[in-house]
């Protein structure tokens, strides 16, 4: 490369990556709707809401990865990622409260923090645009592992093992809950540090 040679154009925010993220904030709302169709009952409503949420959370790792393999990575894209994550698992504690089956404490001290960080994201992007640590990928997975299991009807299909399957819920979405706390500190640590070094 010469140095005269143009330096290679900004990816179009209208990339396959961004549109699949889009795509799936605009489907949360449906699954939401099917998670509550039936009042939670264990039918096919919520076996339907369970392999959508499964499905729409994987599209996470795959747009992820074609943007990354063809150079799609935009300043967009960063912010809407973590925004559809939060929208879809938001969409799935909220419905879980609806239901009864997890305490709306838990589910109001979740989306205080992740609006509360998201707000910060949008706030700050003219300053500097803040992927996704470590941590918070690491409190996503906890996330997505103890939504599924919540949405998942198994006690109804393990019978006499019902009580173990709601101990584990009880127990991964007990992680996922300190782990959505902890990163949510360690993002503002992190900001805390960066802007003290800027300075």
């Amino acid at each position: 490369m010469t140095a005269n040679a143009p330096a290679p154009a900004a990816p179009s925010n209208w990339n396959a990556p961004n549109v699949i993220t889009g795509a799936r904030i605009l489907a949360t709302p449906f699954f939401l709707w099917m998670l509550l169709a039936d009042g939670g009952a264990d039918g096919p409503w919520r076996w339907a809401a369970a392999v959508f949420f499964v499905l729409a959370i994987a599209t996470d790792a795959w747009d992820g990865h074609i943007a990354r393999s063809r150079g799609l990575i935009t300043d967009l894209g960063k912010l809407l990622d973590p925004i559809a994550d939060k929208f879809l698992t938001g969409a799935a504690l909220v419905g879980l409260s609806i239901l009864a089956e997890l305490p709306w404490w838990v589910t109001a001290l979740i989306l205080v923090r992740e609006v509360g960080i998201t707000v910060h994201r949008l706030l700050v992007a003219h300053d500097v645009v803040l992927a996704a640590a470590w941590a918070g990928k690491v409190k996503t997975v906890a996330q997505s592992v103890a939504i599924t299991l919540a949405l998942l009807p198994l006690a109804g299909v393990v019978g006499s093992a019902a009580p173990l399957v709601e101990w584990v819920n009880i127990i991964t979405m007990t992680i996922a809950f300190i782990l959505t706390i902890t990163s949510g500190l360690d993002y503002i640590v992190g900001y805390a540090r960066g802007r003290r070094a800027a300075r």
